[in-house]
């Protein structure tokens, strides 16, 4: 018969692979952990009886995933990775095509704004060329603008 040892080894062994190469959610993680620490207790002390190596394993298991739960932030899903964060707003730029509420114009500034000089733009007046504009949103791929007086 195999040794208790080598049973949480290897539990703890496939725990862990799977959670490497399936799962990812670092759930299983903890149970893999646990199993490993137990098959270290095991051991060094091989007489542990095997329902209070059950019980050892539950306690390890629970008590890491509840204290990882506890203390892991998780990152914001929709974060917005390569977009600015409100600092166009504000910013004054030249429009090279006109915009209107009917049609979409073009906006461009002396400085690239998100990596960019020239943005598609859109307002609730009529902008005409060469007038400067201010930023009062973004709105998808399109800056929103009003005119300055």
């Amino acid at each position: 018969m195999i040794e208790a040892t080598w049973i949480w080894a290897i539990l703890g062994t496939i725990l862990i692979a799977l959670e490497i190469l399936a799962i990812g959610t670092l759930y299983v993680l903890w149970f893999g952990i646990a199993a490993i620490c137990l098959a270290i207790a095991t051991w060094l002390f091989p007489n542990i009886p095997y329902a209070i190596q059950l019980i050892i394993f539950a306690i390890l298991s629970l008590g890491s995933l509840a204290i990882w739960r506890r203390y892991y932030k998780r990152t914001d899903a929709n974060s917005p990775i390569g977009q600015s964060q409100g600092e166009e707003i504000g910013r004054i730029g030249t429009v090279v095509e006109t915009t209107s509420p009917a049609q979409n114009g073009l906006i461009r500034f002396t400085q690239g704004l998100m990596g960019s000089r020239e943005w598609a733009a859109v307002s609730d007046e009529v902008i005409e060329i060469n007038s400067q504009a201010k930023v009062v949103a973004v709105e998808g791929n399109a800056l929103r603008i009003t005119k300055i007086s």
